[in-house]
């Protein structure tokens, strides 16, 4: 586990979503104030879910974010198990950042395509302002897989064969994900107790490979966290 990592442990998943989200809009304020504009990575999975819909609640200065995707499934664009639709109906439908701020995976379209037309995209934003992070119970983070090889170098990879179903999939790589001013990794429920262990420990993992070099932040509720 890197030296500059904060972990904070909330009762609940709620819990989690709430200070996160809060967290999130003070970031948004502030890197709006310095530079013009909130550059976010989203995350897949149910307790980003539960921050999206926190924020859409929130009166923000939703005309100067930017939100790009960690990964996406290499399903049709309307597919509800697609990251893009799942932070459509809970988030970016109900709030007013304009259409061409946000960037979405061509993912429909297989995973070398969405991979080649989000590299210069990525290649843009870099450095993010923010990057939205989850952890799977084998130590995956967005589609970083264990046992998948990539080129260190690419930022973003086309991912095929992944454990977890649909096996084709787009992966903004571990060097990008590093790219970023901050880095929260949201981590929720009992089933990832083992595997956070296994992080804490020094495991090498997906999880560990991504290496920010300002402070990363791990929001974790009690059910996942074992001292």
């Amino acid at each position: 586990m890197q030296e500059n990592s904060r972990w904070h442990t909330l009762a609940t998943a709620d819990d989690v979503a709430t200070v996160a989200c809060q967290h999130i809009l003070k970031s948004a304020q502030a890197a709006i104030a310095k530079h013009g504009k909130f550059k976010l990575v989203l995350a897949g999975g149910t307790t980003p879910e539960k921050i999206y819909r926190l924020l859409a609640k929130t009166d923000a200065d939703w005309a100067n974010w930017v939100v790009y995707y960690g990964d996406e499934r290499c399903l049709p664009a309307d597919d509800a198990e697609r990251n893009s639709v799942i932070a459509q109906t809970t988030l970016l439908n109900h709030v007013p950042i304009p259409a061409g701020q946000i960037f979405t995976m061509e993912a429909e379209h297989g995973g070398e395509h969405a991979a080649g037309h989000y590299h210069p995209i990525v290649a843009a934003a870099l450095p993010f302002d923010m990057v939205l992070l989850g952890l799977g119970e084998d130590g995956h983070t967005a589609s970083l897989f264990p046992g998948h090889v990539h080129d260190a170098d690419e930022l973003v990879h086309a991912v095929y064969n992944s454990p977890k179903p649909p096996p084709k999939r787009v992966s903004i790589s571990a060097k990008a994900l590093s790219d970023t001013h901050e880095l929260l990794f949201l981590v929720t429920g009992a089933n990832k107790r083992e595997i956070v262990k296994a992080w804490r420990a020094g495991a090498d993992l997906p999880v560990a490979s991504i290496k920010p070099e300002n402070t990363l932040d791990i929001y974790i509720d009690s059910d996942a966290y074992q001292a």
